[in-house]
């Protein structure tokens, strides 16, 4: 297994690499602009993880950095996967200063609570006190010109 080392510096991001996947590989944002991408990287923390200094995974986390914290679009690309990168990444999540006391952490996925779970995450202690707007289908519905 070769060396995986994690960074929370921007300037590193592949985020041509990022918004491909996104965009045409998740199963949670097909269609989202390069704007859109770039927009949330730049209002998040971010975090890279990297083989050779090549890109092999991304997180990112939506966070006032005090009180509450959101993990989404957590990546590892294909043919990196199962050599313990997610892990790898989630320690670091876990760990970075900005979120590493912060009251509430969520998370959403439909295919990785086994993952989650052996970090702390459990199904919502309260579910009837959190309410939503969903848009699943927001970035299929976008004009053409913001693609």
């Amino acid at each position: 297994m070769q060396q995986i080392t994690i960074s929370d510096d921007k300037s590193r991001l592949d985020i041509g690499k990022i918004h491909h996947f996104l965009c045409t590989e998740s199963t949670w944002a097909k269609g989202i602009s390069l704007d859109i991408v770039r927009r949330s990287i730049t209002h998040s923390v971010c975090l890279g993880a990297y083989a050779a200094n090549q890109q092999v995974g991304f997180c990112r986390i939506i966070t006032d950095q005090a009180t509450f914290a959101n993990l989404v679009d957590v990546i590892v690309w294909p043919e990196y996967r199962a050599q313990g990168i997610a892990a790898k990444l989630m320690t670091a999540v876990l760990q970075h200063p900005g979120v590493a006391d912060v009251r509430r952490f969520t998370l959403a996925t439909s295919n990785a609570h086994g993952l989650y779970a052996k970090y702390g995450f459990t199904a919502l202690n309260k579910p009837e006190s959190f309410m939503e707007i969903y848009r699943p289908d927001i970035y299929a519905k976008a004009k053409p010109n913001s693609l």
